[in-house]
């Protein structure tokens, strides 16, 4: 296969898109570098012949794979716990961006007493507004709208984090548990030769034409197979149950699905990687989610630092009253603007520069998180891509040795069968084509586990290298329920 090398790629442009994506700092806190790799060192897979990453889990050749995600999603309570947080951001945001409004109620009294010695017993009744407003003359009120917008949505790029977190665990379990099978399918065809070759040598020993110890050692190979087979269907079982636990679907129901297929391994349609733009690496929901984490850090610094400030607050109210006496009755409007408060903080012992230091440091410990995040995301794509090539290196000599292993070990076995060959060498023979025959199964899964691996290190889709570069200049933002 063709070895291409992906373009090179600058990292740094990869951090400057994805932080001019988080926005600008506001609160004096210091943009960071961090110390990634200059370019991309993984070959192309498939030798780029085909770019599509979009609709993952249906264009796999498996429907069954496509349905277990979907349930699993529904069924996550990770995904719902994102969803929650998603909700409670939201609301915390509607409450900041009200404090930047006017506040307005209403009141309402009656009661009767004697206002003075002088006057009669009377009754007085009375309703009215207030209202009062925080001018937000040096912006607290601001920064902490924008903290609580770019929490919004950093909760619902992770809430896409975890459906992609979700859906990729489940297609691996679904994978193990085919690649299981497939391993089963073998050892049950190496346990049923093993006792042909058993019961073959039992006869034989019994007409004196073969020793008790090779027919010990058959009976021993037997049993070693079926032993083989028991671990091999425990290991099975085990996933079934991770897929039911997963999914949510009754174990009864999940098998009816199962038995549609088995030791079959999902396969991908021909898809390749023709090149990983800078917009791939912003397009991941958990970068988006950390760049937006820095962003209200910054927001959080401006509030804390406007907090340290004088606080202006207009009031105002409007009502109507009535008075009622032995005398007569007297009603009326009446109304007020003002007083303007003005509250300056003189001494609280260093508590709001205290807040300052705490947010600066939160904005440090977001920009670490979102930096590695990054070294991260650039890691993952590469591991992937590298995977994908290794195997595709590997899976012609591996499908070569898995043949001809097998056909040593029939040609061997007819040699033993026809008396020419010894047992050693039948056995022998046998390990070396199992031997095979496993490497070749783990092989495929790996190499499908590695497109699974690279739907997750693009953040669960992909771009075509135009839309990534419409990208670049108006990112889009992760999808929220």
């Amino acid at each position: 296969m063709k070895r291409d090398l992906l373009p090179a790629l600058p990292c740094a442009l990869a951090f400057a898109f994805a932080l001019a994506a988080a926005g600008c700092a506001t609160g004096g806190g210091a943009t960071v570098e961090p110390v990634v790799a200059p370019a991309w060192h993984a070959p192309l897979p498939h030798d780029g012949d085909v770019a599509e990453l979009r609709r993952w889990w249906t264009q796999f050749d498996d429907p069954v794979l496509a349905g277990l995600v979907d349930a699993a999603q529904a069924a996550s309570p990770t995904i719902a716990s994102a969803a929650a947080r998603i909700e409670d951001a939201r609301a915390r945001s509607a409450a900041a961006g009200a404090a930047l409004l006017p506040s307005l109620g209403a009141t309402a009294s009656a009661g009767r007493a004697r206002q003075d010695v002088t006057l009669p017993v009377g009754t007085s009744a009375g309703v009215g507004l207030q209202a009062s407003w925080e001018i937000d003359v040096f912006g607290r009120n601001r920064a902490a709208r924008d903290a609580a917008e770019a929490r919004v949505e950093g909760a619902g790029a992770s809430w896409h984090d975890a459906r992609v977190v979700v859906a990729a665990e489940t297609a691996n379990q679904y994978l193990a548990l085919r690649a299981c099978e497939s391993l089963l399918a073998e050892a049950r065809l190496d346990a049923e030769s093993r006792a042909e070759t058993a019961r073959l040598t039992e006869l034989s020993m019994q007409s004196g034409f073969e020793s008790r110890a090779n027919a010990a050692l058959t009976r021993a190979s037997a049993a070693q197979g079926s032993v083989l087979v028991q671990q091999q269907s425990e290991q099975c079982e085990q996933t079934v149950k991770a897929l039911v636990a997963l999914t949510g679907i009754a174990e009864p129901d999940l098998r009816a699905q199962l038995a549609s297929t088995t030791a079959r391994l999902p396969q991908p349609a021909a898809i390749a990687v023709p090149s990983v733009p800078a917009a791939a690496l912003a397009q991941r929901p958990d970068v988006f989610a950390r760049a937006r984490d820095v962003v209200a850090a910054s927001a959080d610094i401006g509030a804390a630092e406007a907090d340290r400030w004088p606080r202006i607050v207009l009031a105002g109210s409007v009502g109507a009253a009535r008075f009622e006496s032995s005398f007569g009755s007297f009603s009326g409007t009446t109304w007020s603007i003002g007083p303007v408060g003005v509250s300056l903080p003189v001494f609280d012992a260093g508590a709001r520069r205290a807040n300052v230091v705490a947010a600066r440091a939160r904005y440090d410990e977001a920009t670490s998180a979102y930096a590695a995040t990054l070294r991260g995301a650039i890691r993952d794509v590469e591991s992937a891509l590298i995977s994908l090539q290794g195997t595709a290196d590997r899976n012609a000599d591996a499908q070569t040795a898995a043949d001809n292993f097998e056909i040593s070990y029939r040609a061997t076995e007819a040699r033993y069968r026809s008396g020419f060959g010894t047992l050693f060498e039948l056995e022998d023979a046998r390990r070396s084509a199992l031997a095979a025959q496993i490497t070749l199964i783990n092989l495929r899964r790996e190499r499908v586990a590695a497109w699974i691996a690279l739907y997750r290190a693009l953040g669960g889709g992909w771009s075509e290298l135009a839309d990534a570069q419409t990208a670049a200049t108006s990112p889009a933002r992760p999808a929220s329920p």
